[in-house]
């Protein structure tokens, strides 16, 4: 996968800059904000993603082996 969560940084990053621009007519300010409330949209679900991934972690981390079969996608099975 190409992306990365700094990937996801500098897009919000650069929402911002195109929402901060002074110059955007009323439409184009409107469009932005629809925009904006995608991307915010999408950066939930990939954050809420990423932080099931680092609890799952953190669990096998702290209890090994015997959380595995709970954790299908670090080493469990998929029953």
């Amino acid at each position: 996968m190409k992306n990365k969560l700094s990937d996801l940084n500098d897009h919000l990053f650069a929402q911002l800059e195109r929402l901060s621009n002074e110059g955007l007519s009323a439409e184009a300010l409107e469009r932005e904000v629809k925009r904006a409330d995608a991307v915010v949209s999408v950066s939930d679900q990939i954050i809420g993603t990423a932080d099931v991934r680092l609890k799952a972690a953190k669990l096998f981390a702290e209890h090994g082996d015997k959380v595995a079969p709970h954790l299908p996608q670090i080493g469990g099975t998929n029953e």
